[in-house]
Formats: structure tokens, C-alpha cells, sequence
């Protein structure tokens, strides 16, 4: 028996890294599972990884999904990804909204049509497909929502700063939309609580080595030992995504935080944990 056995999920930015990582997971678990991403084919993107091979992989261990190339900064696109998945497996009673966009420009120097399409991708996105896949959960009085953020939700705290505190990398922008989604969260999980549709936000608890955050150099590489495997990542969403209402909705959160929490690991570390997340996690 898996957890999600006869469930239908949605993944986003399921082509590569913690994305990946959760597809496989909750197929593995029972789901049937929507891949979404823009990057069809490897060789797509300039980074290593495709919908097709997560699919691939799936398939390759006996469980279903499929591929849905989605363009989350546009509406048209989001609403479409979960018509298609409805269409081929039913209502959605999972969503991750893991799908990220990333620019590390300070603010001075950031172009306004990038800052736009990465607030389209990294929260807007959220909203949209949240809205969609209300529609139904709401009906049903069933359902979970999974809102991926990130340490870079948690700020700085006020000056003076440090001229090598490390201001200049500009991550101003991807910060202020991890901290939106995070607060969306919880103000979502209040307004449909009385529904029985759960939402709850998580973040790594140690950086994730993915193509992603290499190709930025947030770690030296996939074997990077300071941070964590992306699998991490996948157990924690599938906590949030399997466990009672009550015991998760509204929680913002960190992947080895919640995980040592329900006992299913036994050591932890990192944010969250050995210090203190960002003020939405503590409330």
C-alpha cells in the first residue's frame, strides 16, 4: 500500500531536481503523476534533464505519469496543464508547486521584463494553479497543496550590513517571492481549511545540489557533502501531501525539520533546525 495509492498529483518543475525527486516519489507511492516543465526533451535546455526522462523513469518502475509541457509564467499554459491532467487521470488531488525561476541580478541593474517573469513563475504560477485545482478539491472536501520555497525567504534582519555579507549576489527578488508564497500559504490554508483541503509550504533544509544550483554555484556539485539530496525534498512533500489536515495545513517549514518531526528521520540539521527559518515557519 503506498500513501498516495489511487491519488492524482500534479508536479511542477519536474524535469530536474527536487522536482524530479517528488514525481518519482509519489508515483512510487501510488499517484498518478503530472510532469510539468517547459524542457520536453533532453538537449531542450541548457541544463541537464527532461520531462521525458522523468518520465521515463517512472514508467521504467512500473507506475504512471505523463508529460505536460507547461509554461508556468503564463495563465493559458497553467490552466491547460491541469484540463490535461483531468482529462487523462481525473481530478487533482495533489499539487506541488515546485517550479522556480531564478535571476541573480541586484535590483538596480534588474531588467523589469525578467523581474515580472520571474514573479510570473515563482508565485504567480502558484496562484494560478492553485485557483484550478480548487475548483474540484473544494467540491470534494479533499485535497493538498505543496508550496516549494527556499532559505532565501528568510532576510537579512536590518543593518548595519557587512560589505561581504553577500547583499551584492541579488537575490532580492527570488527572496521576496519565496516569502510571498510563503505567507499565500498560510492565508490560502485558512480560507479553505473549512473545505478539508490542506496546504503547506517547505523548503530545503540545507541547499539541494541540482543542475540548477550548481550551474549558480550554490554548491561546488552534485556531490556537494554540505548540502542535501533532493530525495530529502521528495519525503518532506510527500508528508505534507499524505498526512491529516490538522496536522499539516498551514505549516511553513523546512524538508528535515518536518521529517524529524513525524519520525521519519532520525538526525537533522540545517534550517529550521539548528537555526532559526523565516518568520512565516515560526508562527
Amino acid at each position: 500500500m503506498g500513501k498516495l495509492d489511487g491519488k492524482v498529483a500534479i508536479v511542477t518543475g519536474a524535469s530536474r531536481g527536487i522536482g524530479k525527486a517528488t514525481a518519482i516519489l509519489l508515483a512510487a507511492e501510488g499517484a498518478k503523476v503530472a510532469c510539468a516543465a517547459r524542457t520536453m526533451g533532453e538537449g531542450d535546455h541548457m541544463l541537464e534533464g527532461s520531462l521525458a526522462t522523468t518520465v521515463s523513469e517512472i514508467e521504467a518502475a512500473g507506475n504512471t505519469a505523463i508529460a505536460v509541457p507547461t509554461d508556468i509564467s503564463k495563465e493559458e499554459s497553467c490552466r491547460d496543464l491541469v484540463a490535461k491532467t483531468k482529462e487523462t487521470f481525473g481530478p487533482v488531488d495533489v499539487l506541488v508547486n515546485n517550479a522556480a525561476l531564478t535571476y541573480f541580478i541586484p535590483v538596480k541593474d534588474y531588467p523589469v521584463r525578467r523581474w515580472l517573469r520571474s514573479f510570473a513563475v515563482n508565485f504567480h504560477g502558484a496562484f494560478i494553479l492553485s485557483q484550478a485545482v480548487l475548483q474540484d478539491m473544494v467540491e470534494r472536501h479533499s485535497g493538498a497543496i505543496v508550496n516549494v520555497s527556499s532559505g532565501a525567504a528568510i532576510g537579512p534582519g536590518r543593518g548595519p550590513y557587512k560589505e561581504s555579507a553577500g547583499g551584492e549576489r541579488g537575490g532580492t527578488c527570488y527572496g521576496a517571492e519565496k516569502a510571498a508564497l510563503e505567507r499565500f500559504t498560510q492565508g490560502l490554508a485558512q480560507e479553505v481549511y473549512q473545505y478539508g483541503v490542506s496546504v503547506a509550504c517547505v523548503s530545503p533544509s540545507l541547499v539541494v545540489p541540482t543542475p540548477g544550483t550548481v550551474y549558480h554555484k550554490l554548491v561546488s556539485g552534485m556531490d556537494d557533502p554540505r548540502g542535501e539530496p533532493p530525495e530529502m525534498m521528495a519525503r518532506a512533500i510527500l508528508l505534507l501531501a499524505s498526512e491529516p489536515l490538522d496536522k499539516v495545513t498551514g505549516r511553513v517549514t523546512y524538508s528535515q525539520q518536518i521529517l524529524k518531526e513525524f519520525g521519519w528521520i532520525e538526525e537533522a540539521r540545517g534550517a529550521g533546525v539548528d537555526r532559526a527559518g523565516s518568520g512565516y515557519s515560526q508562527i
